[in-house]
C-alpha cells in the first residue's frame, strides 16, 4: 500500500491510495525494469538481512527511491516487511510498481527521513528491526531533466526532491550575496564561494536564473581558469550546495540519525549510505556516540547503565568495490557505515 499524506495528516485517503498500472508510466517516470542495481545491495543485505529472520520482522528504508534495496531485502527475508519513507511523489509511484508484488508486505509514505518516529508511531509500530538510509539523489532525480539537478544539461533550476517549496531558482535570485557565500562553503565545500557569490548577484541584475545552463556559465566565469579544469566540473559543488539547502539536507539528516536509532529494538541494525563528507561526518559522529561507554575513562568497571547501547558492524566507512563503480560509476563515491543495538539505551 503507498500512502501519499503527510505524518498526522488526515488518512481518509489512504483507501484510494492505489499501486500505479503495471502497463507503466507515462509521465516519463523509469519503469521499474529498466531501475539499476543499488548502490552495495548485496553488502547492505548481508548487514541487515540477520534482523530480518524472524516473521513480522520490520524495516525502514527511509529512502525508498526506486525501491531496489527494499525489494532485495524483502527477496531475503521472506518473512519480513517494509515501511518506505520517500519526499518524492515520482519515486514512491515509480517504487509502487516495482514492490507492487509484494502485496501488503510493503507500506509507503510520503515523508521525509526525519519523520521516522511520527510515521511508525502513526502506523503502530513500537520499534523496528533495521532501518536503511540510501542518502542523496535517487537515480530517477537524476535522470528527470526537468528537475534540474543535473548541471550537464540545461533545465528548470528546481532541484526539490518533494517537489514543493522554494526551488533553487528562488535561492539564487533571492539570496544576498554574504548568505549564498556561506551556502557555498558550508554545502558545496566551495573554495571560490565568494567570487560565485558575487558573480551569480551580479548576473541576476540583468535578468533572474530561470535555468540551469545560464547558472553554470556564471559559475564557471567566476572561477579562475587555472582551477576551472581540476576537481570535476566547475559547478559540482555549487549545485551541490543549492541542492543541500533547498531540500535541508543536513538538517533532515541530522534529526534523523537520533529517531532511527531510537527506534531500533535490541538486536536492530541500521545501514547508512553517504555520498559526500559532510554527510558522512553526521553519520560518523552519530554512530561513534551511540557505540561509546558514557563512564569516565578511568573507572576500572562500567555499570551496565553506562554502557553503550550500540556497536559498530562496520569498521570506518566502507567502499564499493571496483567491481561495482565500474558497472555503476554513481556509486563511487558512496560511504557505507552500520551499526547494531545492543541494550536499551
Amino acid at each position: 500500500m503507498v500512502s501519499t499524506r503527510r505524518p498526522g495528516e488526515s488518512s481518509e485517503d489512504d483507501a484510494a491510495a492505489a499501486i500505479p498500472s503495471p502497463t507503466g508510466p507515462t509521465d516519463g517516470r523509469a519503469r521499474p525494469e529498466a531501475i539499476h542495481l543499488p548502490v552495495m545491495r548485496d553488502r547492505i543485505v548481508e548487514l541487515l538481512a540477520p534482523a530480518l529472520r524472524e516473521p513480522g520482522a520490520v524495516f525502514v528504508d527511509c529512502t525508498l527511491g526506486l525501491g531496489g534495496h527494499t525489494a532485495a531485502l524483502l527477496d531475503a527475508c521472506p518473512g519480513a516487511r517494509a515501511v518506505g519513507l520517500d519526499r518524492d511523489p515520482d519515486a514512491l509511484a515509480t517504487a509502487g510498481e516495482r514492490l507492487a508484488v509484494y502485496g501488503d508486505r510493503v507500506t509507503a509514505v510520503r515523508a521525509v527521513y526525519d519523520e521516522i518516529g511520527e510515521v511508525i508511531g502513526e502506523l503502530g509500530i513500537p520499534r523496528v528491526d533495521a532501518v536503511l538510509a540510501d542518502l542523496g539523489l535517487s537515480s530517477l532525480q537524476i535522470d528527470a531533466r526537468d528537475r534540474g539537478f543535473a548541471y550537464a544539461v540545461d533545465a528548470p533550476l528546481d532541484m526539490r526532491m518533494g517537489q514543493e517549496g522554494p526551488t533553487a531558482a528562488d535561492v539564487v535570485n533571492t539570496y544576498g550575496a554574504p548568505q549564498l557565500s556561506r551556502i557555498l562553503s558550508r554545502y558545496g565545500e566551495e573554495r571560490f564561494a565568494d567570487r560565485i557569490a558575487r558573480a551569480i548577484v551580479s548576473a541576476r541584475e540583468q535578468a533572474p536564473f530561470v535555468t540551469s545552463a545560464r547558472l553554470v556559465e556564471v559559475i564557471a566565469s567566476a572561477i579562475p581558469a587555472a582551477a576551472r579544469h581540476t576537481g570535476g566540473h566547475p559547478a559540482k559543488r555549487t549545485f551541490q550546495a543549492l541542492r543541500i539547502e533547498v531540500n535541508r539536507e543536513l538538517e533532515a539528516l541530522e534529526g534523523m540519525l537520533p529517531a532511527a536509532l531510537d527506534s531500533l529494538a535490541v538486536g536492530g541494525r541500521i545501514a547508512v549510505l553517504a555520498y559526500h563528507s559532510l554527510e558522512d561526518r553526521l553519520v560518523k559522529h552519530a554512530f561513534r556516540d551511540a557505540s561509546t561507554s558514557r563512564a569516565p575513562r578511568d573507572l576500572p568497571i562500567v555499570p551496565e547503565e553506562l554502557q553503550p547501547a550500540f556497536t559498530l558492524l562496520t569498521k570506518g566507512a566502507e567502499r564499493p568495490t571496483d567491481d561495482e563503480t565500474a558497472s555503476n560509476p554513481r556509486a563511487a563515491s558512496a560511504r557505507l557505515r552500520a551499526a547494531q543495538r545492543i541494550k536499551e539505551s
